[in-house]
């Protein structure tokens, strides 16, 4: 099927002719209204002239006899007013007028009646029509009263033409204008199907192209590039966790089977307890990682979306200050905690648990003061304008302006922090769930330490 013929078949096409047809008998519709209206009235009024003139030569008939009336007629024939007058006797002789005989058939009484009449026009004659209209006065006499309508005729001819011819112009312009929007519309689709193609052919780098236009395709097209942003985004994603899980599993997982095999050679039932516990607790270290795995994949996902209820984030904060106050404390530090009030958001409780819970560990675990070996953490939480804003603070060394982004990353951990315990999978979390929540997360140099900022929307 050749392109042209797929234009016609579009949707803006149909939609252009339909416009098209609506709107070529709306116009017809008006024009024929002013058309009728506009000859009709011109018709009225030569009519009505012509019932005046002839009421009043009867009248006039009345009151002055056949010698008066006559006398009428040639005055008002001499004035040249192009008023077509005729009265004749019984035996159908001309009295007066300038006309020269009755139209044939004889009109009758009280009748309206066209005629062909003969014009000079220099050398040659014309041939024009007259309307008339007839009556018959006392004594058998009939009197004709008409006008030349040849040029209200040819007004009607013009206006009639001027209208069909007009109607052709309009169909040529309407369907021009539909083939050429049909044409843009079909190229724009033609480039979002080819691009989508490029895009099942598996390299998602490709995007919806976009006019700059601003219409529906450009809208459209916007929202399909923001979701294969996203789709990209968790694709790259799947691929570095697939990439990270075979890298950092692989050393755990080895550790773990080279127990197993030294727990058989054992012979001490002491050494072999101790073995099975080592197995067990590097076991649960596997599963934490998966765990976190899991939670952040969901996140990712949205699947917990629907668990969103209202919380107050206020006690959640506490709750978990609360239990990690004593370990701080333990360690030798000390947590300070600043809660406004009660500050309502809609959240997985569970989940923006663990989001304070991971960084409240971070901050144990890094945020000592290099100086006094001492960790001090503290966790503000309030309400700022529409939002809610939870800030966790330590006194540690810092993340790095060029490596904050880097550590939201699954897996990432700091040369500085892998003689410590630790995944690389908190702060991805904390990234991961926040963005479910609709919030934003911020890393920000304390001077000294690192500050993370929270904020989330309030419940509405």
């Amino acid at each position: 099927m050749t392109a042209n013929a797929t234009i016609f078949r579009t949707s803006t096409f149909r939609l252009a002719a339909i416009y098209l047809l609506v709107f070529a008998i709306s116009a017809g519709a008006i024009l024929a209204y002013v058309f009728w209206n506009t000859v009709g009235l011109l018709e009225r009024q030569t009519e009505e002239t012509i019932r005046a003139e002839v009421q009043g030569l009867a009248d006039q008939y009345a009151q002055r006899g056949l010698q008066g009336v006559a006398d009428v007629i040639r005055s008002r024939v001499s004035d040249q007013n192009g008023t077509l007058y005729l009265l004749v006797d019984p035996d159908g002789k001309r009295v007066a007028g300038n006309l020269e005989a009755m139209p044939q058939p004889a009109p009758g009484d009280n009748v309206w009646v066209d005629f062909p009449i003969t014009i000079g026009k220099g050398d040659s004659q014309i041939s024009h029509t007259a309307h008339a209209f007839a009556i018959d006065l006392a004594g058998d006499y009939e009197l004709l009263v008409g006008r030349d309508v040849e040029e209200l005729r040819a007004f009607r001819a013009l206006i009639q033409n001027t209208l069909l011819w007009a109607i052709v112009p309009v169909f040529l312009v309407g369907l021009a204008g539909g083939f050429l929007t049909s044409r843009n519309f079909l190229r724009r689709v033609d480039a979002i199907t080819e691009t989508s193609r490029s895009i099942m052919a598996g390299d998602l780098s490709q995007r919806m192209p976009v006019s700059g236009t601003g219409d529906e395709l450009d809208r459209l097209s916007l929202s399909l590039n923001e979701m294969l942003g996203q789709i990209e985004r968790l694709m790259q994603g799947m691929k570095e966790v697939t990439s990270n899980v075979a890298h950092d599993l692989r050393t755990p997982l080895t550790r773990l089977r080279a127990r197993a095999e030294a727990a058989l050679r054992i012979d001490n039932v002491d050494d072999q307890k101790q073995a099975l516990q080592q197995t067990m607790a590097e076991s649960d270290k596997l599963l934490q990682t998966f765990n976190a795995l899991l939670s952040i994949a969901r996140a990712d996902a949205g699947q917990v979306r629907e668990g969103l209820v209202p919380v107050d984030l206020a006690a959640i904060v506490q709750d978990v200050a609360e239990l990690y106050e004593p370990l701080i404390e333990e360690a030798g530090g000390t947590l300070s905690v600043n809660v406004e009030g009660s500050i309502s958001v809609r959240a997985d409780r569970q989940l923006i648990s663990q989001v304070f819970a991971n960084l409240l560990d971070n901050a144990m675990k890094y945020g000592s003061d290099p100086g006094l070996e001492k960790v001090t953490v503290s966790i503000d939480a309030h309400q700022q304008g529409d939002n809610a804003v939870v800030t966790v603070t330590d006194r540690g060394v810092g993340i790095p302006l060029e490596q904050r982004e880097h550590v939201l990353g699954r897996f990432v951990r700091l040369d500085e922090s892998r003689s410590k315990p630790g995944n690389g999978l908190g702060l991805s979390l904390v990234s991961s769930v926040v963005k479910l929540h609709g919030g934003t997360l911020t890393l920000q140099d304390a001077k000294p330490g690192l500050a993370v900022i929270i904020t989330l929307p309030l419940l509405a």
